[in-house]
């Protein structure tokens, strides 16, 4: 550490003051510094990735946490290529801005795969608790109901960013490909693909943040053994800070704040400044983001010299298997179109159930205008009443298969069977009980 206190405190400086007595163009003074702060970002965190490979105890939960490290070497060396190479820097920030929607996916894995460990049955738990509401803006919204409700759409909440972010992702290399002018990077005209890939992103990027601060509040008390704010802070900040870092950036252009440099060979319009003072403020600001990683997500909590280790290459190899990334995504998929399939036809089937034809018989409405040669099917027997006396189960047997029901007495004694008089129960034989202090009456189908 001390190593890096003196680089930033003497040596950048002296750096900065040489580039300004020798006239170094602005391009090559950001692209050197940006590459300064790069380099000592990136050890930061490989190193902590190294550690969580070494100890690697828990694979469920480490597996996430060295994807989240990576994070500070991808995006550090992303925006100092793209200082450098500005024809490539849409490409660069586009697989950049993808890997922050996979790493907020992982941090939402790594939260529930702790809570599975802790708790059996995490649903039961959630639903023992008060009842968490939506927060503002859309707290008059109905709540998620706490358990599994909650759990899932929480989940499909943060993964749909994911999928919207490879789908636009796509859609800008295509348009950037067919025509530098179709997809109009930093144009808010809503004459090009930018603006609209912008707002979609940005709402699909809002709906998953917010699905995780909620399932935060929601299982911040379950959670709190493993300290999740730090956690949860170092992810939010970096998505946020860069997005609204992104948009100050792009307010200060439109509004004439930051111009062209005419004499500049590198950076000729005001939309290449913006996009080079995007990358060098995020090759900065990966050094602050290195150290809090390295604190927020330290690998001793899971050092245990006593449990099995696994080998370091398999280790180091598990974090790159995103088999269970396909399958989430690929359920995802499947929820969303099972969902929307369910709004689409939920109209049509409540039309059928209210339309129901005007003879249609029902085992509970019977209606005696519909006559029988309808084509409708004859209604299944009521559900059978049992004798209530065992010892004679047979005889009633032979009693209900045969033609004289009326005055037949059983040959057990105490029942006599009698036709029912009632219209609407002539399918039925009434059992009498004629014992003394017995007024019981039960009454048995006839089997055809």
């Amino acid at each position: 550490m001390g190593v890096y206190v003196l680089v930033l405190v003497v040596a950048l400086p002296i750096i900065i003051v040489e580039f300004q007595v020798h006239g170094a163009e602005k391009r090559l003074q950001g692209f050197f510094i940006g590459g300064l702060f790069v380099c000592l970002a990136v050890p930061i965190s490989l190193w902590g990735i190294l550690q969580h490979v070494i100890h690697y105890t828990q694979p469920d939960l480490q597996r996430h946490i060295i994807r989240i490290l990576w994070m500070v070497p991808i995006y550090g060396i992303n925006a100092w290529f793209a200082l450098r190479f500005k024809s490539l820097a849409l490409y660069l920030d586009t697989a950049r801005e993808f890997y922050e929607a996979y790493v907020i996916y992982n941090f939402m894995q790594f939260l529930l795969n702790f809570l599975n460990k802790e708790y059996l049955d995490l649903n039961a738990t959630l639903e023992a608790k008060a009842q968490v509401k939506h927060l503002f803006p859309i707290c008059c919204l109905p709540p998620w109901r706490n358990g599994r409700s909650l759990v899932n759409n929480c989940k499909h909440g943060i993964l749909q960013y994911t999928v919207v972010r490879l789908m636009t992702s796509v859609i800008a290399f295509i348009c950037q490909m067919v025509n530098a002018d179709v997809y109009g990077d930093g144009n808010f005209n809503f004459k090009t693909a930018y603006s609209y890939l912008v707002v979609i992103n940005n709402m699909s990027q809002a709906l998953a943040m917010y699905c995780l601060v909620l399932f935060y509040t929601a299982t911040k008390d379950e959670l709190a053994p493993m300290r999740p704010l730090a956690k949860f802070l170092c992810i939010k900040a970096i998505v946020f800070f860069s997005f609204w870092q992104g948009v100050l950036i792009a307010i200060l252009v439109q509004t004439g704040v930051i111009t062209a440099d005419p004499d500049s060979e590198f950076y000729p319009d005001t939309q290449d400044i913006a996009n080079g003072l995007q990358d060098f403020c995020i090759c900065v600001e990966m050094l602050l983001a290195a150290m809090a990683h390295y604190y927020s997500f330290s690998h001793l909590p899971y050092v245990d010299y006593a449990a099995a280790h696994t080998d370091c290459c398999a280790s180091f190899l598990s974090m790159w298997d995103i088999s269970d990334v396909s399958q989430d995504v690929v359920e995802h998929v499947r929820h969303v179109g099972q969902t929307a399939g369910r709004v689409v036809t939920g109209p049509l089937r409540n039309r059928d159930a209210t339309q129901a034809p005007e003879c249609e018989r029902t085992p509970l409405l019977r209606d005696n205008s519909c006559s029988s040669d309808e084509g409708l099917t004859p209604m299944t027997p009521p559900v059978e009443y049992k004798l209530q006396d065992p010892t004679v189960d047979q005889d009633n047997d032979e009693l209900l298969n045969s033609q004289a029901f009326d005055g037949v007495s059983n040959s057990s004694g105490g029942f006599h069977a009698r036709r029912s008089t009632n219209p609407s129960m002539s399918n039925y034989v009434n059992f009498e009980d004629e014992s003394a202090g017995n007024a019981t009456e039960v009454k048995q189908p006839i089997n055809p």
